[in-house]
């Protein structure tokens, strides 16, 4: 299907290195990472079932950035920079929770209605007169589309969510995950890496064979990657007819109901869905989750995600979630450990370079994505930290 929007065939001949080992331990970089990469693009901030009622809240501090999504007592859904336009404090200070029909600012008691508008500050009368809408909360760019919402903290290249997303919107709108209803709510993890090591290793497949077991016996060979195009990549895999040596494997396969709600070539495939720069949806026949990955600083990044099921799940539906939970723990647990091992190594004298295979090229489309964005990391050599922001604009301005 994806192959009529995408050309994601593997080139004759292409470059086989990755980004230059100085990319993942330059505070410099990272900082224009943080403008460029993470704030101008799309971020998925949660599903809609996690604000289903008026008044409804989820916080999210990324990237020097507060978000706050809420739902109005209009029933939209709208997202706000959480900072008071008082003193700058949190509005809200929770990751999550309902406020009846209005914000108040824990620090001084400014009062923010559900629709962002300012209803009034405490003490009126040391002020001049405020005008409610120009001091109300600051509007972040919000979309939702198939459930999951999306923000984006500064404008950017991307179009709309919709338009980038075309090319995936027929396969996962089988999946009805519009619909879906959080099952233990938005996780969290850290991982002392940087955080484009998370995302080579996820961007490609060639290692599980070797790496993780539990795959390798879920679905084995059936396992393809797609690179990225136009910023997106797609991983596809089917139950391997011989799944079953290992006791999480072997009781997901048995217990998993047919999936008739899916036509048959979904049944019994899980799927990844990546988007660039940082963020994934996967669907497995019971569930769908996303997750993401934000720096912290160059050797630590923030691991971010949530599952959702259905709302009428079965009891044999619940039962293969929970099994393909244990497949994905192990998995994580696996990758991190292997992104801890590859991002240690850049600091050796001895680090020559990524070489990729033709199963690596995805790894090679999100670094050509990362350099279309911040051409100073087609430098060989780093940069000097203070000429770095300089040197990346003249090489934009060509």
């Amino acid at each position: 299907m994806n192959e009529l929007f995408r050309d994601i065939a593997v080139p004759n001949d292409w470059d086989r290195r990755g980004l230059p080992g100085w990319c993942y331990h330059s505070d410099a970089l990272l900082e224009l990472e943080k403008e460029h990469v993470f704030r101008q693009h799309w971020q998925i901030a949660c599903h809609v079932s996690d604000v289903p009622e008026p008044g409804n809240y989820v916080t999210m501090d990324v990237v020097g950035e507060r978000a706050l999504i809420l739902r109005g007592q209009d029933g939209t859904i709208r997202g706000f920079h959480n900072i008071c336009r008082h003193r700058g404090s949190r509005v809200v200070a929770d990751d999550k929770g309902t406020c009846r029909n209005a914000l108040v600012c824990p620090f001084h008691g400014w009062v923010y209605n559900l629709d962002g508008t300012l209803r009034g500050a405490a003490r009126p009368r040391s002020f001049p007169p405020l005008d409610k809408q120009a001091f109300g909360l600051i509007p972040l760019e919000l979309e939702v589309w198939m459930g999951f919402v999306f923000i984006r903290f500064r404008p950017g290249p991307q179009p709309s969510v919709a338009e980038l997303m075309r090319p995936f919107a027929e396969e996962l709108g089988q999946y009805g995950t519009e619909a879906m209803v959080p099952t233990e709510g938005i996780w969290t993890h850290e991982s002392p890496v940087n955080w484009k090591s998370v995302r080579d290793v996820d961007n490609e497949g060639y290692h599980v064979a070797m790496a993780h077991p539990a795959l390798q016996d879920l679905y084995g060979s059936t396992y393809y990657d797609e690179p990225f195009v136009n910023g997106l990549c797609r991983s596809f895999a089917t139950y391997n007819p011989h799944a079953g040596r290992r006791w999480s494997v072997r009781q997901y396969v048995n217990i998993a109901p047919e999936a008739s709600h899916l036509p048959e070539g979904l049944r019994k495939a899980w799927i990844y869905f990546g988007l660039f720069p940082n963020a994934v949806i996967a669907v497995t026949p019971e569930s769908v989750q996303f997750y993401q990955e934000f720096p912290l600083s160059t050797g630590k990044t923030l691991l971010r995600g949530a599952i959702y099921r259905y709302p009428n799940e079965t009891r044999q539906q619940r039962l293969a979630r929970y099994l393909a939970f244990r497949i994905d723990r192990d998995t994580q647990s696996e990758d991190v450990q292997l992104t801890i091992w590859s991002n240690e190594s850049m600091t050796s004298k001895a680090f020559g370079g990524f070489y990729l295979s033709d199963l690596e090229y995805g790894v090679r489309t999100h670094h050509d994505h990362l350099r279309a964005v911040l051409p100073v990391m087609t430098m060989e050599q780093a940069p000097r930290e203070d000429e770095m922001a300089t040197l990346n604009a003249a090489l934009t301005a060509r």
